[in-house]
């Protein structure tokens, strides 16, 4: 039966152990130190109780508390080890942060020795299975999918010994059958009671898990867990969901299942969600809110810790009170790639034939002053590799050297050879087609202010650099209206500059906007194929100058074909028109991967061949540069 075809009751998922919801069954997701932030060496017990960690009580057979503790991972992101595969080189930041769950696993390790393996729990909340490109190189170069070998990620958290995984919305990013792939190779349950069949409440993966620690001397305590992910998955991965996956509020699924799992025995209800805690979202529109961790703590009564990941900040300990009940819900969100490892203590009191927490606390514990475990560097040795290997191929030789580093403020060579191949793919696909008459036209951002081409051989490394995501390349059709619309918006990344300001451009970038604090490079699209120019002094909605192509002025009605990611197209960003676009073109081509086949297939780069200065920045009408 298809998922799609049913809409009377159903059991849940075979593999899902869990109990559904009485009323449900007939309706078929800052960074920085601080004062509990916690540097572990290589003797955890010494270092955590050096930090005020309690340590384990030697209490007699029978009593009635214990201490167990809870460590959580987040937004791993492929990173196995700690290793820059852009740089080839050991990973390294200002911080002096480490990355990588050969590192994570020596802290893991450590606190199991010091608190007792029979009283902790390992969660992780998410975006696990994309990010570097060991994660692309094993769905899309030699894929897991097709050798048969086992994802490096399930190895190591196989391994590692992981209680439970919950999905974040980057486990979409290669497709549902991928997804499930991923999901058959882990020992540990993978979580996300949000996730639903299309048309239906019933979740698609396993919603929860109830684990059962057995303490000597002590009752068993049920700790069961939630597994949450992002609604944006909706948004930016609707080419692998649309029709197959929808993903409800976290608050919703949350007041739904928390009940369901005390009902089952649980005594101690996690959350693990793949969502920020700001409230806030980077979406518009009438989809549940994206960073929702927050107020699931605060809207839903039963739960008494929230592990929570997405926003790649680190959030040692934070409290929010329940408006129902009035308790204090800790919460903890570990820094993105195995840079730390949330940790709470939960205090326990048995009462009345069942545990509850009594006391909480949370922090986070650092990766950097451990090493990494050479068991989990084996374990993964020669798939990262191979990937290594992969990166140092060269495709092409590029006549002189170009650079992103003033891609956010100037038109640049790097960022236009981005440009010249999304347009010379779309120009090829739609060749004999209708479409083939409109103008086209190319969108592209400047994804990292790092990336650079050498004069010379330019390898996979290089490209992956400057093209550090894993989108696919699309086409729709929009106006010239809809494009300065569309210019317009992409302008507000700009803060208001005088005419006679100083000239500062990397303080000018970034600018909070009515939706956000902060306007990441990747939200600045800039245009081939158009001339124009953005005019800083003036107020957000009046910057674009007046549009040309070709020499002659863009009519409001006039038609362009329009190269676009896949990420942009379906909504991601905000940006004007551009999700409900009229789409030519999808055939799922990568583009990274049509970056290195236009570079193999031309043998050179040469930016004077290619290197348009359509846009540029002014004050006033005067340019900047």
């Amino acid at each position: 039966m298809s998922e799609l075809s049913h809409r009377h009751p159903e059991p849940a998922p075979r593999w899902c152990s869990c109990a559904v919801p009485d009323g449900d069954a007939a309706a078929p997701s800052s960074s920085g130190l601080s004062r509990r932030n916690v540097l572990i060496g290589m003797s955890a017990a010494g270092a955590l109780a050096a930090a005020g960690w309690p340590g384990v009580a030697n209490a007699a057979p029978g009593d009635k508390s214990v201490t167990i503790t809870v460590m959580g991972t987040s937004d791993l992101h492929t990173n196995v080890v700690n290793w820059d595969y852009y740089k080839d080189a050991t990973y390294s930041d200002s911080a002096g942060n480490a990355v990588g769950l050969a590192r994570v696993a020596s802290v893991v390790k450590q606190i199991r020795a010091d608190r007792g393996a029979d009283r902790t729990l390992l969660f992780d909340a998410g975006d696990t299975i994309q990010g570097t490109p060991l994660g692309f190189y094993y769905a899309t170069v030699e894929p897991v999918t097709e050798t048969g070998a086992t994802h490096p990620m399930a190895a190591q958290m196989n391994a590692l010994g992981y209680d439970a995984v919950a999905l974040g919305n980057h486990e979409f990013n290669y497709g549902l059958d991928f997804l499930d792939h991923w999901i058959s190779q882990m020992d540990a349950p993978v979580l996300a009671a949000n996730a639903v069949h299309a048309g239906t409440k019933v979740p698609r993966y396993t919603p929860y898990t109830i684990t059962t620690l057995k303490v000597k001397g002590r009752p068993p305590i049920r700790v069961g867990v939630l597994g949450l992910t992002n609604p944006g998955v909706v948004i930016w991965d609707k080419a692998n969901v649309d029709g197959r996956v929808e993903v409800q509020g976290l608050v919703e699924a949350a007041a739904r299942w928390v009940p369901v799992m005390r009902s089952e025995g649980a005594d101690i209800v996690i959350v693990s969600a793949h969502s920020g805690d700001s409230g806030t979202s980077s979406y518009s529109g009438d989809l549940p809110v994206e960073n929702a961790a927050a107020l699931v703590a605060e809207q839903v009564a039963g739960i008494d810790a929230i592990l929570f990941g997405h926003a790649h900040r680190e959030v040692p300990e934070r409290f929010v009170t329940n408006l129902a009940t009035g308790k204090q819900v800790i919460m903890s969100e570990p820094k993105n790639w195995g840079q730390r490892v949330s940790v709470f203590d939960l205090g326990l009191e048995f009462e009345r034939g069942r545990w509850r927490v009594a006391t909480s606390t949370a922090m986070t514990v650092n990766t950097n002053t451990v090493v990494d475990d050479p068991e989990f560097v084996a374990l993964v040795r020669g798939q990262h590799d191979a990937v290594v290997t992969y990166m140092n191929t060269a495709v092409a030789n590029s006549t002189e050297a170009m650079s992103a580093a003033e891609a956010c403020w100037k038109d640049t060579a790097i960022l236009d050879y981005v440009n010249v191949v999304q347009t010379e793919t779309v120009r090829a696909a739609v060749a004999g087609t209708p479409e083939a008459s409109l103008p086209i036209v190319s969108i592209a951002a400047p994804f990292n202010r790092a990336a650079s081409f050498p004069a010379g051989p330019v390898t996979i490394k290089d490209v992956a650099g400057l093209y550090i995501y894993d989108n696919t390349l699309m086409a729709s059709v929009l106006t010239g209206k809809q494009i300065r619309e569309y210019l317009e918006f992409s302008a507000e990344y700009f803060t208001l500059v005088a005419p006679d300001a100083p000239v500062d451009p990397a303080a000018w970038t970034n600018a909070p906007t009515p939706r956000a604090a902060f306007t990441p490079d990747y939200n600045y699209d800039q245009f081939s194929g158009v001339e124009y120019t953005i005019d800083l002094s003036k107020p957000i909605g009046q910057r674009i100058s007046p549009l040309s192509y070709d020499g002659a002025p863009v009519a409001d009605d006039q038609r362009f074909l329009v190269a676009v990611n896949n990420y942009r197209q379906s909504g991601g960003g905000g940006f004007p028109h551009i999700a409900t676009a009229p789409v030519v073109y999808n055939a799922q081509v990568a583009i990274r991967e049509a970056i290195v086949a236009y570079a193999s297939a031309a043998g050179t780069i040469d930016p004077p061949s290619f290197h348009v200065e359509n846009w540029k920045l002014v004050r006033n009408g005067v340019p900047v540069f």
